[in-house]
């Protein structure tokens, strides 16, 4: 029989975190529920300890922490990982399952098909149809829903995935992970409820949405450094045109340079455009080996 895992990671959710240890509990009843509390200030790891989870206390803020410390000291074969909001739809985990199992595959996202508007915020909905956008653009991505907080894992995925982020932009890195490495995953609809009275979303929209932004250029710039490097060579060189370009007519029709700062200015430009460049072939060598020791570290695990 397969060791199944359902992680849990929790901040403020007494009013719901009861409801989801109980049907998780309900709906695999061989699973072991995991629940850690990353530093609530209410009654949320009580609650969850009486509702039958094991409860464990991650001091680091930060959602992706807490999920870099679920991967590392859980050992199962198949690991669910839900958000404690009551939104999710625990019903749905065994098709999750099946899926992974019967697909081969190693990750099996849950895509949010919300019961009505009013489930979903505006501003969430907008950004995360731009972001899916963006990871469509820079990684060739296939996801309809890269921010779902509901997902399934193999043991394969959970032991050879590098966490690096430390905040609700864990998603994007895990989505961005499975694209670099060509693993495969698989996207089933999943119903995404309201969340109970008293509950509230912990994701600030533009606080938030910047920095997951900004993790997506960053991981761009790791995974993808030739692309990265090449854009920002090619907006340089166009700079240093447009600048150059009065003072080199000007030298032609006269012989003369009467704006020297402008030309050291476009000169330097120019110059770091092609270092750009030359950073971005050396990167891009190296990132290509660090792929490759992912990929036989993920090859490693059956």
């Amino acid at each position: 029989m397969k060791k199944i895992a359902v992680l849990i990671p929790c901040y403020n959710e007494d009013v719901t975190i009861a409801d989801v240890v109980t049907s998780f509990k309900r709906e695999l009843p061989c699973s072991t529920i995991y629940v850690y509390d990353n530093c609530s200030e209410d009654k949320t790891a009580e609650v969850a300890k009486e509702s039958g989870a094991v409860v464990v206390s991650a001091r680091i803020r930060g959602k992706g922490n807490v999920v870099r410390r679920m991967f590392s000291d859980i050992d199962a074969d198949i690991y669910i990982m839900v958000d404690g909001d009551s939104t999710y739809a625990p019903e749905d985990s065994k098709k999750m399952i099946k899926v992974l199992l019967d697909e081969n595959v190693d990750m099996v996202v849950a895509v949010r098909r919300e019961q009505n508007l009013s489930v979903y915020r505006e501003g969430h909905r907008f950004g995360n149809k731009i972001f899916n956008f963006i990871l469509k653009v820079l990684f060739d991505s296939s996801f309809r829903d890269i921010f779902s907080g509901y997902r399934v894992f193999s043991r394969r995925f959970v032991k050879t995935f590098p966490i690096t982020s430390g905040g609700f932009d864990i998603e994007a890195e895990l989505s961005v992970h499975a694209l670099t490495l060509s693993i495969p995953f698989a996207e089933l609809d999943s119903k995404y409820s309201a969340r109970p009275a008293n509950s509230y979303s912990k994701l600030s929209t533009f606080k938030d949405g910047f920095s997951i932004l900004f993790r997506i250029f960053g991981l761009l710039k790791e995974t993808r450094p030739l692309l990265f490097f090449s854009v920002l060579s090619m907006i340089l060189f166009i700079v240093s045109i447009v600048i150059s370009y009065p003072i080199v007519m000007t030298f032609w029709d006269t012989g003369l340079v009467p704006r020297f700062p402008t030309a050291v200015l476009a000169t330097g430009i120019m110059i770091i455009s092609f270092l750009s460049l030359t950073c971005g072939i050396i990167m891009n060598s190296i990132s290509l080996a660090r792929t490759e020791m992912k990929k036989l570290h993920y090859l490693h695990f059956k």
